[in-house]
């Protein structure tokens, strides 16, 4: 299938797209809601999926010490979903971390089956740095968290 879809850095007029895209994933359990406060100050880690003028996913790469970073708020729209455009903003995201320097991407997830198709690897919550959980306090589920950890060398 021919990519139809284009990637591109966010900017300030996606954000209301992007917060919409993730609160419907959240709606339906596929991740967690994120506050449009936590989007405009995290715009420059984001990249998007636009077609025909429409943001059709998004996904952002947070840096979190010299080795490490995450890859949060993955969103695709129901209709885009299957077409590889997650897995392009995951490659997009982890292409990015590899050119600055980065040994290590995680993320926290309830969809472990695509992270690893992606290459990534389920690991303990134990196994990553207490810096990663510094958000995690504001987060309705914690301290009972349910997301899958998985990891990725990309060096």
């Amino acid at each position: 299938m021919v990519q139809q879809f284009m990637l591109r850095k966010a900017r300030m007029n996606d954000v209301e797209a992007i917060h919409a895209l993730i609160s419907e994933n959240a709606a339906e359990g596929l991740m967690l809601a994120r506050p449009r406060s936590l989007l405009y100050e995290s715009l420059r880690d984001m990249t998007v999926a636009e077609e025909n003028g429409k943001i059709i996913g998004t996904g952002s790469l947070h840096i979190l010490w010299e080795d490490l970073a995450e890859i949060r708020g993955l969103a695709i729209a129901k209709e885009g979903r299957g077409r590889g455009i997650g897995r392009a903003i995951v490659e997009a995201l982890t292409e990015e971390a590899r050119g600055l320097g980065l040994a290590r991407v995680f993320a926290l997830t309830y969809q472990d089956g695509f992270f690893a198709k992606c290459g990534f690897r389920i690991v303990s919550k134990e196994q990553l740095p207490h810096k990663v959980w510094k958000e995690c306090i504001d987060c309705p589920k914690f301290p009972n968290c349910d997301e899958i950890a998985m990891l990725l060398e990309v060096h």
